[in-house]
């Protein structure tokens, strides 16, 4: 139901009702003003895209509380979330004031330094803490809160190519590393270096994960949380639940750790004084092990590429080292690491290579027969 009547005044007062039987009015100097107000806000709702007005009035805080209570995540991700909302620089600006330019003054602000940061955040940071506002943004518009996501296409940061991001000790760093390090930490370090485990995989191995005959690893769980208090013990990351096929030597590290450790079935496989690692107190004896060991800024996740970079330069595909690695798709593995991988051009030159030394060898075989 629509109408337009005119007042005492002269003004015209054009009215209709929403979808939810809701009566919405206002005031125009002009019956024609007040007729083409009335025809926008009636094609919108026989189009679907009517969006009450009084629903952009809440803030942007108080639409991601009630987003985000509807989400089914999972602590570490319901953790991001949050953080990503808390940075926010318009979290009390009603979601229909909020504009393109709030956004991007947002993402510069996370690319400065701050009083709790000497450098700005890292381009990857700020692409997941955006992708968090972005999904929240998008279903306000889904929602109808909204008519359009004034995050969508503000540019962002870029990120470094990831050949010149990624950062991989050399194989003497690696062994350097290991034999500074405290017993009980060995096979952390040992774990991540050659079974490609990330930082909660590693921390979330009990002994039962380990077999010992078949020579494998069992990745069924991870830790997350920054510290002690915060530590929960969740499933992998999507797709990242597999076994690891580990070599005899870092088998026989196992062991011999079980053995002096008194490790019991149940127990966690990596422990200091009884308690799993996280992220901090992981944190901290690695960068303990590399300053005794003289290495440089590596981080334990660095391990995971060096055995990565082993895996590929040992010839293994796309295929297996995504296996190994845990990645939800080889296009993952392949975005990471392609780099890694040779060439066209390399695989040309030593097959030319091959053909040419096998040439030269029988030339030399040949020439050696004559002469006897």
């Amino acid at each position: 139901m629509a109408s337009i009547a005119k007042r005492p005044d002269g003004t015209y007062r054009p009215r209709y009702r929403d979808e939810n039987g809701k009566e919405h009015a206002r005031h125009f100097k002009r019956k024609v003003d007040a007729q083409r107000w009335l025809d926008e806000q009636t094609a919108a709702i026989v189009t679907g895209d009517y969006v009450d007005p009084a629903a952009g009035k809440i803030t942007f805080k108080v639409w991601y509380k009630a987003w985000s209570g509807r989400q089914v995540w999972g602590r570490g991700t319901t953790l991001a979330a949050q953080q990503a909302a808390d940075s926010v620089t318009f979290a009390d600006v009603p979601m229909r004031q909020i504009r393109p330019s709030h956004v991007q003054q947002w993402v510069k602000v996370m690319s400065q330094p701050a009083s709790s940061r000497a450098s700005g955040l890292a381009p990857s940071t700020i692409r997941t803490r955006y992708n968090y506002v972005h999904m929240a943004m998008r279903a306000a518009v889904v929602d109808r809160i909204i008519k359009s996501d004034p995050s969508a296409g503000v540019p962002l940061p870029r990120a470094r190519k990831a050949s010149a991001a990624m950062t991989i000790p050399a194989i003497e760093e690696v062994g350097s590393a290991l034999s500074v390090a405290p017993a009980w930490f060995r096979p952390f370090i040992a774990v991540c270096a050659f079974a490609g485990l990330r930082l909660g995989e590693a921390a979330g191995l009990r002994l039962e994960d380990v077999d010992f005959l078949r020579r494998t690893i069992a990745v069924r769980r991870q830790l997350q949380g920054e510290n002690r208090s915060t530590t929960e013990l969740v499933a992998p990351k999507f797709g990242s639940e597999r076994v690891v096929y580990v070599p005899a030597e870092l088998v026989d590290l196992l062991a011999r750790h079980v053995q002096r450790a008194g490790t019991q079935q149940g127990d966690w496989m990596i422990a200091n004084v009884g308690q799993p690692l996280n992220r901090n107190s992981a944190g901290h004896q690695w960068r303990e092990v590399r300053k005794a060991a003289g290495l440089g800024g590596y981080t334990l996740h660095d391990l995971r590429h060096f055995y990565a970079s082993g895996l590929i330069a040992s010839g293994c595909d796309v295929v297996t080292v995504q296996r190994a690695l845990g990645h939800s798709s080889a296009t993952i593995t392949l975005g990471v690491y392609s780099h890694l991988w040779p060439t066209a051009e390399d695989r040309t030159r030593a097959a030319a290579g091959d053909l040419m030394a096998a040439a030269l060898g029988a030339s030399a075989d040949s020439l050696r027969t004559k002469g006897l």
